[in-house]
C-alpha cells in the first residue's frame, strides 16, 4: 500500500485535510498521515505577483522531504507561463502540491461555502496526486478528476472520481 505525506502549508482547514486524505484512502487505497502546518520559505514569493512559484516548492519538497508528498497550500500558485495554477506535480514523481486559495469561494466574492471548498480540494488534490504518484496525464472525459481545470468552473464540472480509462490506467501501474 502508497504511504503519503499530507503537508499544510500555512491556514489550511482541518476538515479539509481529513476529507482528502479520507478521499484518497477510500478510492485510491493511499494511507495517509497529516503533518503539523509549516509555513511557505518566503525565497518562493514573488511580490510583483503575490504569489508563490508552485515549480520551485516543488523542487523544495523534493529535496527537504523522504517519501511520498503532498503539500496542501493556503496561498496563492503560480507556474512559469500561466496567471495561477490550482495545484502542480512532478509527472511521474513523488510531490505534488495544491492551493486551496482559489478554491475558495470566498476569493470570488461568494459567501463562505466550506462543503464546496471542501469538494473542490478534494479533487484537485485527487488529481495532483494521481499525477505525481500513478503518471496520469489531463484526460479528454470532462467528468473524469484528471480533466485539467483552467477555472473554477471547469473544477465544479468534474467529479471527484476516476473515468474507467483512468481507473485502468492506475492498475497497471500497480502491477
Amino acid at each position: 500500500m502508497i504511504t503519503l505525506r499530507i503537508i499544510p502549508f500555512g491556514n489550511v482547514p482541518e476538515d479539509v485535510l481529513n476529507a482528502i486524505s479520507e478521499e484518497l484512502r477510500a478510492s485510491l487505497n493511499i494511507m495517509t498521515e497529516i503533518s503539523e502546518p509549516r509555513g511557505l520559505p518566503k525565497e518562493f514569493y514573488n511580490s510583483l505577483r503575490h504569489q508563490y512559484n508552485a515549480e520551485k516548492i516543488l523542487d523544495f519538497l523534493s529535496q527537504k522531504f523522504s517519501g511520498k508528498i503532498l503539500a496542501v497550500s493556503s496561498e496563492d500558485l503560480y507556474a512559469e507561463g500561466l496567471n495561477f495554477v490550482f495545484g502542480q506535480a512532478e509527472l511521474p514523481g513523488r510531490v505534488c502540491i495544491v492551493s486551496i486559495h482559489r478554491l475558495d469561494p470566498k476569493f470570488y466574492r461568494e459567501p463562505e461555502n466550506k462543503s464546496l471548498l471542501i469538494e473542490r480540494a478534494v479533487k484537485e488534490a485527487k488529481h495532483e496526486v494521481c499525477h505525481a504518484l500513478f503518471g496520469l496525464t489531463h484526460c479528454e472525459n470532462k467528468n473524469c478528476v484528471m480533466s485539467f481545470s483552467n477555472t473554477i468552473f471547469e473544477v465544479d464540472r468534474k467529479s471527484k472520481d476516476l473515468c474507467n480509462k483512468c481507473k485502468v490506467k492506475i492498475l497497471k501501474s500497480r502491477l
